[in-house]
């Protein structure tokens, strides 16, 4: 499992890719039933072998910010607008889903979407055949699959639709990974987990992130478990982009602690003591 959080961590690697990213979110606008307005000029880097985090309340623009990298947009109704995301250099927010799932880019989705009639390694499987490769070769990322999680190998036959949330999380990622990404885009991995579990799946993330060279962008309310393990962080707000930088400065930046990680100099306060303008004054004026 992975070292302490409390640990340190070298950001250089990752962050050098900065000036040539893998993917690159260029000033896109989105819009929902072509009068709903989303997104508003957000652009962000993810570069190559790199964790990034995209952080931000609910109704931030997170989410929608993944479908328009993975051209899910369209069914529900919404479309880019302005703007360009591209990935290796080619423009992507326009292209078939598959053909992303094909170059290497795939979304985990908020909620742990699993097929609740299917056992756990059923569902690792349905990750595996986005692929041209032989039996062999299935059994052994299917193996390496359960290296990482060796809970899902407890429970390889039952159904998923019966495990707990943090099994279903990690059967979403797991088959994720089934499917060789280079990129994989992770929609609120805590969302409803126990903080025990929280520190766990970060912890797998960071591992196949290390070890097996997985670029992840990941959407995420909880900024204090993100900022620990991201090496380079965007903080959201109705749809932009208000503060960036790396982790670990973002973790130490007054406004971050005290509206994100509810700290300030004084200590510990309410979010109920903060008022919104100030946030906005301080930050975007």
């Amino acid at each position: 499992m992975s070292q302490p959080l409390t640990q340190a961590r070298s950001d250089a690697a990752p962050l050098a890719g900065m000036d040539d990213p893998l993917l690159d979110v260029s000033n896109i606008e989105v819009i929902y039933n072509h009068v709903i307005l989303v997104l508003k000029g957000v652009s962000l880097k993810v570069p190559k072998g790199g964790i990034t985090a995209l952080l931000g309340g609910n109704g931030a623009g997170k989410t929608t910010t993944l479908k328009a990298i993975s051209a899910l947009l369209h069914s529900e109704r919404g479309e880019v607008t302005k703007g360009r995301v591209s990935y290796r250099g080619e423009t992507v927010h326009n292209s078939d889903p598959a053909d992303l799932v094909r170059k290497g880019v795939i979304q985990v989705m908020e909620g742990r979407h699993c097929f609740e009639h299917l056992t756990v390694e059923e569902n690792l499987l349905t990750g595996f055949y986005t692929r041209k490769a032989s039996k062999a070769e299935m059994n052994a990322d299917l193996e390496k699959v359960y290296s990482y999680f060796p809970r899902l190998k407890e429970r390889r036959k039952s159904q998923a639709g019966y495990t707990s949330g943090g099994e279903q999380q990690m059967c979403a990622i797991g088959r994720a990974m089934m499917a060789k990404p280079e990129t994989i885009l992770l929609d609120e991995p805590s969302m409803g987990l126990a903080p025990q579990l929280v520190e766990e799946i970060f912890g797998i993330v960071k591992e196949l992130n290390e070890r097996e060279g997985v670029t992840f962008l990941l959407a995420e309310q909880n900024t204090n478990v993100a900022l620990r393990f991201a090496h380079y962080g965007y903080i959201l707000e109705s749809g932009r982009v208000v503060m960036d930088g790396p982790a670990a400065e973002l973790r130490e930046n007054p406004d971050v602690k005290e509206f994100y990680l509810g700290m300030s100099d004084e200590g510990r306060k309410s979010f109920r003591d903060v008022r919104s303008y100030r946030r906005r004054k301080r930050w975007l004026s």
